[in-house]
């Protein structure tokens, strides 16, 4: 008998949208009034992803109809049994540190994905931060390095401080075009939405 050997291809980045079930997003567009919210959110994530190709993407599903919605873009689903952004996030980290050395984290509902898939982030910790320098819309890092998300009000900050606790190099980003996002009314009026 020969033995069964097994190779695992463990490939230098991977682009990880998480993605929150369309009829459930955006709320604070939805208390704005605003029509075709889950429409809009399908929208902007299918941009996203598609920005994203021909890299390898990996959409982090809360729903079966996130599931089905990334699979018929072609894309590889990581399930995840928390709503909560930083639990999903740490949760697929953890999980995809033995396939890929460097985690690039984007946000479903940037305006303008254009050029991600040629997004090629130094070495350390880079943070694309919102329009208001405050959020993390991408966010790219190394694996393996007992890293903790922090999503929320200021994650830029707060992401900037996780890397500088493990000494690693952070690179900021405040004029990307990835800076906007789509999350209160305000932000429909900007650009071709």
């Amino acid at each position: 008998d020969v033995p069964l050997v097994v190779f695992i291809l463990v490939t230098s980045q991977v682009f990880v949208v998480p993605l929150k079930r369309f009829d459930l997003a955006k709320n604070r567009l939805r208390l704005g009034d605003v029509v075709g919210v889950s429409e809009l959110a399908r929208d902007l994530a299918t941009r996203v992803i598609r920005s994203c190709l021909p890299q390898h993407v990996i959409v982090l599903s809360e729903s079966s109809g996130i599931t089905n919605f990334a699979r018929s873009l072609g894309v590889e689903v990581l399930e995840s049994s928390s709503a909560n952004l930083n639990e999903a996030v740490q949760g697929a980290y953890d999980r995809l540190a033995s396939r890929f050395e460097r985690l690039v984290v984007v946000h479903g509902d940037l305006q303008d994905p254009s050029g991600l898939h040629e997004f090629d982030p130094a070495d350390g910790v880079t943070i694309v931060t919102d329009h208001h320098a405050r959020g993390t819309n991408v966010l790219a890092l190394p694996t393996g390095i007992n890293f903790h998300f922090h999503y929320g009000a200021s994650s830029a900050i707060a992401h900037e401080r996780e890397a500088m606790r493990l000494g690693l190099v952070t690179h900021l980003i405040t004029d990307s075009p990835w800076r906007f996002d789509v999350d209160e009314p305000a932000d429909l009026h900007r650009g071709n939405l």
